[in-house]
This record gives structure tokens, C-alpha cells and sequence, in this order.
């Protein structure tokens, strides 16, 4: 995955959100989450940034910025912030050699794990936030299958595939419960190179 898979899921989430910029997003919870709807787009967006610094600072935990979206920010400056941090974030991949790579918590990623991080974090939350949004007039967010499958098989090779991928998507992160398959609580991600997947889940090592 790259820039292009980080890109195309912006596009989709400024699309949606910015339909629905005139609501009270501070207002709004997030149902099932300690989040409002602003507060989940400003911690998509801190992530997006945190993903490009990562990268382009390398494996090691040794950067030292504190940056975040102000608290404040109304929800047309919050969706301006979301494509800015995403694009960015979509450059940073794009100039990384496959050879590339940073720290995360998960493991030490390269930048087809961060695209597929990228891309997790701006659809799943961008669906938490249309939620919160649902019980204020706000619509559906419709996620793109095949990027949901791409997602999906780069950060949870160990899950089968599901007939819906959307589904299985959010399913994998824990916001859905699926027929027969138990609930995701306590999921991670493999980020680093697919290369050096061992083959198992998280867990059952």
C-alpha cells in the first residue's frame, strides 16, 4: 500500500464530513467510545502527523515534537486540518524507499504498514464519527470494499477473509461482532513487512 491508498480514503472521509460541518460536533458522542465526534476526527488527525514524523524520523523512538489540533477547532477547520495531516502524511510514504522504516508501538513499520495504518485510522474513525453524527441528522459513511480488504489483509494477515469486507474491517478493529467469530477486544496490528509475519495471530505465540 501507499500515498494513493492514503489518499483515496481522504478523499472519502472530507467528502462525508464535510457534509455535515454546521452540526455540533462537540456535542455529539461517539456511541460505545470515550470520544464526540470532534475529538475522534482531532485524534485521526494527531495520528496522521505522528504516522509521517515516525517515518520519516526511523525506527527509533527518539523524536521529540508535541503536536495536536487544537482543542477548539470547529468542524470545518477540523476536516481542513484532516486533509492536510492526511496528504502529508501520503507525501512522507511516497518518498520512503521500500527499505524504509519507523517506529510504532506494533512494530517497527515500513511504509506500506504505515499506508495501511493511515488508511485504518481515517476509515474506522471517520465510521465512529458518522455514528456520532447519525443521531443528528447526519448520513452513512460508506467505506470502499477493496480498500477495506487491502487494509485488512496488510495489518491483520491472520483473520480470514470475510464474504463482506467492510465488515470484516470493522469487525478486525473491534466496532462490530460478527456471526460465529469471536468479538475483537484486545486486537493489534502487524505493521512491520508482511516478510517477517510469523504466521501466527497476536496472542497465541
Amino acid at each position: 500500500m501507499r500515498g494513493d491508498d492514503v489518499r483515496g480514503a481522504l478523499e472519502d472521509a472530507e467528502t462525508f464530513l464535510g457534509r455535515h460541518t454546521e452540526q455540533p460536533w462537540a456535542e455529539l458522542s461517539v456511541p460505545g467510545l470515550d470520544f464526540t465526534v470532534a475529538s475522534v476526527i482531532r485524534h485521526v488527525t494527531d495520528v496522521l502527523l505522528w504516522y509521517a514524523l515516525d517515518l520519516a524520523g526511523g525506527p527509533g523512538d527518539e523524536i521529540a515534537f508535541d503536536n495536536s489540533v487544537r482543542a477548539d477547532a470547529a468542524p470545518a477547520a477540523l476536516v481542513a486540518s484532516l486533509g492536510a495531516a492526511g496528504r502529508v502524511c501520503a507525501a512522507i510514504i511516497d518518498a520512503s524507499g521500500p527499505e524504509s522504516r519507523g517506529f510504532h508501538p506494533h512494530g517497527t513499520a515500513d511504509p506500506s504498514g504505515f499506508a495501511a495504518m493511515a488508511c485504518d485510522e481515517i476509515l474506522v474513525h471517520t465510521h465512529d464519527a458518522a455514528l456520532g453524527l447519525a443521531g443528528d441528522g447526519g448520513g452513512d459513511f460508506t467505506i470502499s470494499p477493496d480498500l477495506a480488504r487491502a487494509v485488512t489483509a496488510r495489518l491483520f494477515p491472520w483473520h480470514e477473509s470475510i464474504p463482506d469486507p467492510v465488515e470484516g474491517l470493522l469487525w478486525a478493529n473491534g466496532r462490530i461482532d460478527l456471526p460465529g467469530r469471536p468479538r475483537q477486544e484486545k486486537w493489534r496490528w502487524h505493521c512491520a513487512p508482511l516478510a517477517e509475519w510469523d504466521g501466527s495471530a497476536p496472542g497465541t505465540r
